[in-house]
């Protein structure tokens, strides 16, 4: 009796074990209608509309993205993107437009404007830290699956503590440190990583992707740069492998091979297109990445409360300012 039951609670426990597949459904087709008609409203209102378009192509790029058969939905409004700008602007882009621009317009020497050139380079390496933890705190504040959001709770001075230090150690070991770097942002990354008041969590090593970074620094030469490619695929590939969520694991499936035909066809789509095609490429790569990306365990979504974080945009909007892309949009 006792070994029935042990064997009735292996198959309960296999039948609990499921594999939550992820896939986006855009079309590049729609994506370029959209911001066709971004551009023309933005000329139009000399600037005004970037707003809502911005808020309008994340609409349309969550709402294609699903996990397990369940849509992604963006919360964002044009209006917190609008003031997220407005403080952005006064809080990083003035003072680094003034320390770049400053100097030459009043007629300072050589020195005095090379330096406010290194000060405006200080300035961005110092909100780096800020925009990134900023940029994702926002972003998965206004994201939701099933009703629930998502929020990160990352603090963006433990954030400077890795990335500082992490330049240094790069320096001192010749760039070997990137993995260990690699690894240290992914931890910091996932484990503030919410979805209601469940938490992600991670459980790589850089050590794992030593060999490979070494492997791929020697060789990027001798194959022409193909060999970072590799090296990107096995690197996301492994943080995707070693990433969970309330006990059930993410499983990536890319391959070199893929990767590559995905950068080659899209780098011609772009030049044969003479840009216009991007939208088709940014399709193409969210469709071949989420399509080989799943969430494999058990997921009790009745257990998952809702537990919102309320954030700001400015730090959205600074890392707008440095040209920063995270996510989907």
């Amino acid at each position: 009796m006792q070994s029935y039951g042990l064997q009735e609670a292996g198959l309960r426990k296999q039948e609990e074990v499921k594999t939550y597949a992820c896939s986006f459904h855009g079309k590049g087709g729609t994506l370029f209608g959209i911001q066709i008609v971004n551009m023309f409203l933005i000329i139009v209102t000399l600037g005004v509309y970037y707003f809502w378009g911005k808020v309008r192509v994340r609409n349309y790029l969550w709402a294609q993205a699903d996990l397990g058969g369940d849509r992604f939905s963006y919360h964002g409004t044009p209006k917190e993107a609008f003031w997220g700008w407005l403080k952005a602007v006064m809080v990083f882009g003035i003072p680094f437009i003034l320390l770049q621009n400053a100097p030459a317009m009043l007629g300072a020497n050589v020195l005095i404007i090379s330096l406010g050139a290194f000060l405006s380079l200080i300035l961005i390496i110092l909100f780096i830290p800020v925009a990134v933890v900023g940029m994702r705190r926002y972003r998965f504040s206004r994201t939701s699956l099933r009703g629930v959001r998502f929020s990160f709770r990352g603090r963006w001075r433990k954030f400077a503590r890795i990335f500082y230090s992490s330049m240094l150690y790069k320096v001192l070991t010749l760039s070997l440190y990137s993995p260990y770097y690699e690894a240290r942002k992914a931890a910091f990354f996932f484990e503030n990583t919410y979805y209601g008041n469940g938490r992600f969590g991670f459980d790589g090593k850089g050590k794992d992707l030593l060999g490979k970074y070494i492997i791929g620094m020697l060789l990027a030469i001798p194959t022409l740069m193909l060999s970072l490619i590799w090296y990107s695929t096995e690197k996301t590939r492994y943080l995707w492998n070693h990433t969970t969520f309330q006990g059930a694991r993410f499983r990536s499936d890319i391959t070199f091979g893929g990767v590559l035909r995905l950068v080659l066809t899209s780098f011609l789509l772009l030049v044969c297109t003479l840009g216009f095609g991007a939208p088709w490429v940014k399709v193409r790569v969210l469709r071949y990445y989420l399509g080989k990306l799943s969430l494999v365990g058990y997921l009790d979504f009745a257990g998952i409360a809702q537990d919102a974080q309320e954030v700001t945009a400015t730090a959205e909007e600074i890392g707008d300012f440095l040209d920063m892309d995270f996510d989907l949009g």
